[in-house]
């Protein structure tokens, strides 16, 4: 009995120093995670590369914490990846692919083969695209040279919660790299390619005063047409075009901070020639008639026979085009040759310009920071082309101007997220 009670007696000195244990682990619990969560903030401040800020929520959070498939990708992969031209991007998100037919100021973004694809400017890409905050109405217009950024995030899926209606296969947000107060500082980069390929890009930033800093910015990007236009005498597919941006960042407190930014941007190209495929790249470019093999009316669709080249005077077209005038030659050459064939007199000559200012407010009110973002762009653009790339002037050969000016001002609110531990 006394045994007994002996080993009840410290069963229960057990069970007390135990419980007297639990509130003190789950104390230096406490302190560990309060710990931890301020070095995770610590590093995001400082940015070391193993942690990436974003604001796919309107509001800066790490990735890892975002409940949304989004990629970042930061300044520092841009330049290792030899990116210099938002195009270029699906080389570290390859679920984007960006691309032009007729008119490069009509190019568009599609996010996993989603997206808003053709020449009319009236349509709006699915592909909503911001830069800074400001909504780009035109992707081609956004989507060129954009020079020195800070950081590019591809949200992917439905994002009209956040974009907008134009945004039901996805967002682009690039932020553009701005000014500094650490000190005076510049670079500068020079390129040069095949087709005498030349792209200058440099840039200054400077402090004027302790509150106040200004950077400039600017690129320009020239290259020789890689198509020949045989009869007209000239190169086609080329590339002149220039950008300018200049900022301002004001930051007469801790918790205010007001930046400017005013850009404008040129191009003076002939654009988008292409040359007749061959059933050698793409075995699909062949005729059909789209009878079963079996039938007697079938003309080619019979087993074990490929049909004609859709090039070849079998389609019914190419006798018409020849008799019109066409140099066979456009016709029967390699996919890849680089002389094309057009009307005398027709021109890919097209100008794009654009420009725009827009300015971004942000007040810290201690538990809400309050965030005005105010824009206004203005784009025109002229495009030559001729669209039935043949010799023969077929009256659907056109060119085009438009004028596009939009304004933007969106004001939100966003506060740090909670977390909350259950005990």
């Amino acid at each position: 009995m006394k045994r007994f009670n002996l080993r009840h007696q410290c069963a229960l000195g057990a069970l007390a120093g135990a419980m007297a244990f639990v509130p003190s682990a789950a104390s230096a619990q406490d302190t560990a995670t309060t710990e931890q969560d301020t070095d995770l903030v610590a590093a995001a401040d400082v940015d070391d590369g193993n942690v990436i800020i974003v604001r796919a929520q309107g509001r800066d959070q790490t990735l890892s914490d975002v409940p949304v498939a989004v990629s970042a990708v930061t300044a520092e992969t841009l330049q290792k990846s030899g990116v210099a031209d938002i195009r270029d991007m699906n080389q570290v998100a390859p679920s984007l692919l960006i691309s032009s037919t007729g008119n490069e100021s009509n190019g568009s973004a599609r996010i996993r083969g989603i997206g808003t694809v053709g020449d009319n400017p009236g349509l709006e890409s699915s592909v909503a695209v911001f830069i800074d905050g400001v909504y780009r109405s035109r992707s081609g217009n956004a989507l060129s040279e954009l020079g020195p950024l800070d950081r590019v995030e591809i949200l992917r899926g439905p994002q009209g919660t956040l974009g907008g209606r134009n945004s039901s296969a996805g967002l682009i947000n690039i932020y553009t790299a701005p000014p500094e107060m650490d000190g005076f500082s510049g670079y500068g980069a020079f390129t040069y390619g095949n087709y005498d390929a030349i792209r200058v890009e440099g840039g200054i930033n400077a402090p004027l005063g302790e509150t106040v800093a200004a950077r400039v910015d600017g690129v320009y990007f020239q290259r020789d047409g890689f198509y020949s236009d045989v009869v007209n005498d000239t190169r086609v597919n080329d590339r002149d075009r220039y950008l300018i941006r200049g900022q301002l960042l004001f930051e007469p407190t801790s918790d205010l901070s007001i930046r400017l930014v005013g850009d404008y941007s040129k191009k003076d190209e002939a654009c988008c020639a292409a040359t007749f495929v061959q059933p050698s790249f793409a075995p699909l470019a062949r005729l059909s008639d789209d009878l079963p093999p079996t039938s007697a009316d079938a003309k080619f669709d019979y087993p074990g026979s490929l049909t004609p080249a859709l090039t070849s005077t079998a389609n019914p077209i190419i006798p018409v085009l020849l008799a019109l005038g066409q140099d066979p030659r456009a016709l029967n050459q390699s996919t890849f040759n680089r002389d094309i064939y057009v009307t005398p007199g027709r021109s890919y000559q097209g100008e794009t310009e654009d420009y725009g200012i827009s300015g971004e407010v942000n007040w810290d009110f201690g538990n809400v920071t309050m965030t005005s973002i105010t824009g206004y762009r203005d784009y025109s653009n002229f495009q030559g082309s001729d669209t039935d790339y043949t010799q023969v002037d077929i009256p659907v050969s056109r060119s085009g101007a438009e004028c596009r000016c939009a304004r933007v001002q969106d004001i939100h609110a966003r506060a740090p997220v909670q977390r909350f531990a259950a005990r």
